[in-house]
């Protein structure tokens, strides 16, 4: 598979848009300034195929990525972020939600979440929902290189207490700086995919 060979599909609100494919899809889930887009360039290898943007939550689209006429990537809008009205959140909150429970290319979640915090409520939501509805998860831990060596299970285990972790679930630390955890992540995948 050729990483590099890839580009955005469509911008999807609804059902009625996913792109009609039979490729695979991985979602990309967390909250708004977790780092979303950074991990999608990283793992890809390009600078901005994914947007960063100095104003978290301006995804408010399902954005569908192409790899390689192999899988494709879902970026989902970022949640908890303050400054979206209620009625733009629950909009949101629903678009998410049908996605991620009606669509069968689906095959995992990448839960991202920031190493250097506890695990937000909608963080904790987030995974309870994956669970319920038996959707694999691969939880990605961002912001590694902002932690000191010695520290880093230490910030592992206090998250995976909060996530009420599945041990069987994976969990990666990940860093967009020095692209630690890129090959873990990658692994991780496309053994989600496979199955």
């Amino acid at each position: 598979m050729n990483i590099h060979n890839a580009e955005i599909v469509i911008s999807a609100v609804s059902p009625a848009q996913y792109p009609e494919s039979d490729l695979p899809e991985i979602a990309l889930a967390g909250r708004s300034n977790v780092g979303k887009s950074s991990f999608i360039n990283t793992l890809l290898g390009r600078k901005n195929l994914a947007r960063t943007s100095s104003k978290p939550g301006k995804t408010q689209t399902l954005n569908f990525y192409n790899i390689d006429d192999t899988l494709h990537f879902v970026d989902v809008p970022g949640y908890g972020y303050a400054k979206v009205s209620k009625t733009e959140r629950a909009k949101w909150g629903k678009m998410i939600e049908t996605y991620l429970t009606t669509r069968e290319n689906l095959r995992a979640v990448v839960s991202l979440v920031d190493l250097r915090h506890d695990p937000s409520q909608e963080d904790i939501q987030m995974y309870e929902f994956l669970k319920y509805y038996d959707i694999p998860v691969i939880v990605v831990a961002t912001k590694a290189d902002k932690i000191a060596r010695g520290k880093l299970n230490k910030h592992e285990a206090a998250i995976k207490r909060k996530l009420d972790f599945d041990k069987t679930d994976k969990f990666i630390t990940f860093s967009s700086v020095t692209k630690d955890g890129t090959q873990e992540a990658w692994q991780a995948i496309l053994s989600a995919i496979e199955n």
